[in-house]
């Protein structure tokens, strides 16, 4: 912090450094004041993601030329460590800007970084989970020389000629708007490095100048880069491809993957093509998307936007250039040009020997390793659950164990657990602003709820009148690991709980049969309507039925015998 307050400029107070945009020719090195041009970051070096190939459509305006979209994505993710990178300073969000900071990560002259281990371990674990088929016993870090505000070292310690990780791929689930299915997408490269600071702009107001502030309570925080093979084709695959990577970081516990605290990042690289043309098109980069959904939008606008120019016959209006996701306007706005590739002057970083792990140490991450979320998935799946709900269950980590356990109770019904859980459950989860871990509807409830179901002890209506009171605990679950079953020689608590309600199903045909016929004898005027060819009186019967049975007739039986009652057999 001393440090801090004395890089600051006379008059800011030092936890918020202010970059004034105003004077022409400071150097932002020196004194921190700099010239706007030079608050940009510099252009990114040209992925090898964008060297690949292939496939999909997307029809431009003109019908007789198609064009096709070629998308690949850089995504930085914040490894959730206690500590930085290379220092001792926490990494927790939300504290007052510029108290988790030291000279190490703040660059001082003198002070040496040290790796930290949880950050190789966690990385070699995302390696693993993105299938790298080649995972570097013996790599190296390397200085990535650029000058910028929220860098206070004026360069960053990343990965350039020996990435950890490389030549993996992610199966992602398919949008069903995009033909449903799964894309193997694959992943070019995944890199170590460290996060620069935050810097927060504050536009000009009249004669009052624009400013920055800047907040290097991050910088230094430990990330993985992965880059992607240009596998992707519309916007909807590009945010389907987030959402399967943000629950791998989630189920590794690698990171939270939280888009709008910026511990996940996406940048995606767009250019559009004639169908059948080998080489690219100008690739635009497009940043600072929140969510998936915007990341969607964003790309599909791009690729209009790019059609449409080629169209117009103005292919020479798309440049190289990084380009920002306008929420408020739903459009791409131009950030900055690349006039050619960044030279960030790349050396071995001297303060670091070579990263070596051993075989052993892979393996132990290995076996650390949780279900993933694709072989959860296939595991739903092969329970006949439908695909939809699988995708609803597995989006979640601790609905998946909350699922689990729900199965582990005797004679469990899989699908009928699946379609509670993923609607009437889920709906009050979201009302209440809970999660599955916290709510007092325990598995083994919910579990002997759908068997009760299930066996006809109680209707599916009936089960809907009783799940609120489920849902805020009136039913208190067996013993933690229990996994006694609701069967003929014993009564969970909720048969216990329906039974005191008088609310167990009449599944009896002679039963029925007497609540038809006190409906019938009721209502013999609708009765001859009825004979009479007026069919629609069909739902009244059935209404009267259930209201005389209290809810509890069996509804397929008691409409069996009602039709039989009502055609006079």
């Amino acid at each position: 912090m001393a440090a801090v307050r004395a890089a600051a400029p006379r008059g800011v107070p030092a936890k918020s450094l202010r970059f004034s945009r105003d004077t022409e020719k400071a150097s932002c090195r020196t004194s921190f004041v700099a010239h706007p041009k030079s608050l940009r970051r510099p252009a990114a070096p040209r992925s090898s993601a964008s060297e690949t190939a292939p496939v999909a459509t997307a029809t431009a305006k003109d019908e007789a030329v198609q064009f096709e979209a070629v998308i690949g994505i850089e995504t930085h993710v914040q490894i959730n460590t206690n500590t930085k990178a290379f220092c001792g300073c926490s990494t927790q969000y939300g504290n007052e800007p510029n108290t988790q900071t030291c000279p190490v990560c703040m660059g001082f002259p003198g002070t040496l970084p040290v790796l930290n281990k949880g950050v190789v371990k966690k990385a070699v674990t995302l390696g693993l989970g993105l299938n790298c088929a080649t995972l570097r016993l013996v790599s190296r870090f390397d200085r990535k020389q650029y000058f910028y505000p929220d860098l206070p070292k004026g360069y960053q310690i990343s990965q350039f000629e020996e990435p950890f990780g490389e030549n993996g791929f992610l199966d992602v689930t398919l949008p069903v708007e995009d033909g449903g299915g799964t894309r193997r997408v694959g992943i070019t490269r995944a890199h170590m490095e460290e996060d620069a600071g935050k810097l927060t702009h504050f536009p000009a107001k009249g004669s009052e100048p624009g400013y920055a502030l800047a907040d290097y309570n991050r910088a230094g925080v430990a990330l993985v880069e992965i880059v992607t093979e240009p596998d992707l084709r519309t916007g909807r695959e590009v945010a389907a491809y987030g959402a399967e990577l943000r629950r791998l970081v989630r189920y590794l516990d690698v990171g939270d993957g939280n888009l709008s605290e910026g511990s996940m990042r996406c940048d995606v690289n767009v250019s559009v093509r004639p169908v059948g043309r080998a080489k690219f098109g100008t690739k635009v980069e497009v940043k600072n998307m929140n969510s998936f959904n915007a990341m969607s939008r964003a790309v599909d606008f791009e690729v209009e936007r790019q059609t449409g120019l080629i169209n117009d016959g103005k292919e020479g209006e798309i440049v190289q250039e990084t380009r920002t996701w306008d929420e408020q306007r739903q459009c791409t706005v131009s950030m900055r040009k690349k006039e050619g590739e960044a030279d960030y002057r790349y050396f071995p970083e001297p303060d670091l020997p070579p990263l070596e792990f051993s075989q052993e140490f892979v393996d132990e991450c290995a076996r650390e390793m949780p279900e993933l979320p694709n072989e959860v998935r296939q595991r739903y799946q092969s329970l006949g659950l439908p695909a939809g709900d699988c995708q609803v269950l597995v989006e979640d980590k601790a609905l998946v164990e909350y699922f689990d356990e729900c199965l582990t109770f005797q004679n469990a019904p899989a699908k009928q657990i699946a379609n509670w859980l993923t609607g009437d459950v889920m709906a009050w989860l979201k009302e209440a602003k809970t999660g599955a871990t916290t709510m007092p509807l325990r598995p083994d409830v919910l579990a002997e709820f759908c068997v009760l179901i299930e066996q006809g002890v109680i209707s599916g209506k009936i089960g809907k009148d009783i799940l609120p009171e489920l849902l805020l605990g009136a039913v208190r679950g067996a013993v933690e690991g229990s996994t006694e079953g609701c069967d003929e020689t014993s009564k969970g608590p909720v048969l216990r709980f329906v039974e005191a309600k008088g609310l167990t199903q009449i599944s009896d045909p002679l039963e029925i049969e007497k609540i038809v016929d006190a409906v019938l004898a009721q209502n013999q005027q609708q009765l001859e309507q009825y004979r009479g060819g007026k069919d629609k009186l069909k739902g009244f019967f059935v209404g009267a039925v259930l209201k005389e049975s209290g809810g509890c007739a069996n509804p397929a039986l008691s409409n069996e015998i009602l039709m039989r009652k009502l055609n006079g057999e």
